[in-house]
């Protein structure tokens, strides 16, 4: 059996909720490795929904661990508002199922004042930020100035500690013009909560290399999109950390062997949220329809995705730096009804054809996109669970994306529900 890192080839938002829970019913440890509570997954089980921005996809699912790896910025009070809820919904949450990693940064109310603070300044190059704090406490990591799960445990050290970190982060809030934070008020908070946050804290890299050993099916959960990298993404436009699968094992802990299978979460379509580059955009009436019948609302912010066709340059790129081994394509039905789809195949870049996503933030906002044209197709894909059951042109279509991104489509879903989905190849057999 191999272990399984599930990471969303575009911009995020390619339906990975529903997917990880598909997938965790066939693992036995489920972990999320980057990002914080700006990421969202939305799973719908036995027609109950439910919303998870930190916690692990596993904890609806019974006989399961679920862990936040050193890679998470994990706010205390957003995490413990998230586990109430969860548990006000009939799933038990214990130390025994859910385990916080005690290397993990933690986002303070200062991240999210300079978050907002920031993002005022940028004016109209805003980055759209969702002002969680996720940036700055990304930024106090490699500072060396972050608090961390395990400081917790040492009252002193984190009181000195927040004193340091206020005094440089206050000179900034001040030079912005900015409300300034009292460190005695933010250690005292802290306290509060302390013990609760650290009633779920563990050693997860040795509690991964035990399950490993032990022979356990592992399911690393990624959170955003590749095109969202702070690295392999549309620089400056992207989240705080590496999305990318290599950062499953840096963000748990474990080897760079641990990764056995890269699934690629990719949408039948492409979606954005908040500002920069977007080559296929359909800002028209194909946009509107595509963001209706997708119901294409942010998790997090409730924002309007920006919608346009299929990106294959874009996701094939993602299949390379990725290591990506199969994609599952989600939302095929929502191009059900459209007479003609297209499909980026390439890009113009000042009058010369490119086949891959251009680094500089220049030639990303001038490429253009270069389109094939497919018939689309009038009958319903909606809850389909075999490819008999799809219409021809729909299958032209899947195994034509195939052929452009060069990686097989590995699962093909077909509805929010967990069971609409037509399985080709289970990741998690070699």
């Amino acid at each position: 059996m191999s272990n399984v890192a599930v990471i969303g080839s575009q911009w995020g938002d390619e339906g990975k909720g529903k997917i990880v829970d598909w997938l965790s019913s066939r693992a036995d440890v489920v972990v999320r490795f980057q990002g914080g509570h700006n990421a969202g997954h939305t799973l719908v089980i036995d027609g109950n929904e439910y919303k998870l921005n930190l916690l692990p996809s596993g904890v609806v699912r019974q006989g399961k661990i679920s862990m936040i790896g050193n890679g998470v910025v994990i706010s205390p009070w957003a995490l413990l508002k998230e586990i109430a809820t969860i548990k006000e919904k009939g799933v038990k949450i214990t130390p025994e199922n859910f385990v916080i990693a005690e290397n993990a940064n933690l986002i303070l109310p200062v991240h999210q004042a300079l978050d907002a603070a920031l993002e005022m300044t940028r004016g109209e190059g805003k980055l759209g930020t969702t002002k969680r704090g996720i940036g700055p406490a990304y930024e106090d990591k490699v500072a060396r100035r972050g608090i961390r799960v395990c400081d917790l445990r040492h009252p002193e050290i984190l009181k000195e500690k927040i004193s340091k970190m206020m005094f440089h982060h206050n000179i900034l809030l001040a030079g912005m013009g900015a409300d300034t934070m009292d460190a005695n008020e933010t250690y005292d908070k802290l306290m509060e909560i302390a013990g609760d946050i650290l009633h779920y804290a563990g050693v997860v890299w040795r509690d991964l290399d035990r399950a490993r050993t032990e022979g356990k099916k592992i399911l690393f959960e990624g959170a955003q999109g590749t095109m969202l990298d702070v690295d392999h993404g549309t620089y400056p436009y992207v989240t705080s950390s590496n999305t990318v699968a290599a950062q499953a094992a840096i963000g748990s802990g474990m080897g760079v062997d641990a990764v056995k299978y890269v699934l690629g979460i990719t949408k039948a379509y492409t979606t954005r949220v908040g500002t920069g580059p977007f080559p296929t955009e359909q800002d028209n009436e194909i946009g509107q329809f595509l963001g209706e019948k997708g119901k294409e609302f942010g998790t997090v912010t409730g924002r309007k995705r920006r919608c346009g066709w299929f990106d294959a340059v874009m996701v094939r790129q993602a299949v390379r730096v990725n290591g990506i081994h199969g994609i599952s394509l989600t939302k095929l039905d929502v191009l059900d009804g459209l007479e003609e789809i297209k499909i980026c195949v390439g890009y113009r870049l000042n009058g010369e054809e490119i086949d891959y996503y251009p680094a500089s933030q220049v030639d990303q906002a001038a490429v253009e996109p270069i389109y094939e044209t497919m018939d689309g197709w009038s009958e319903s894909t909606y809850g389909a669970r075999s490819w008999a059951e799809l219409p021809a042109a729909a299958v032209k279509y899947v195994r034509h994306i195939e052929e452009l991104i060069g990686a097989p489509v590995s699962m093909l879903s077909t509805s929010p529900e967990r069971d609409d989905t037509i399985l080709m190849r289970d990741p998690f057999v070699d």
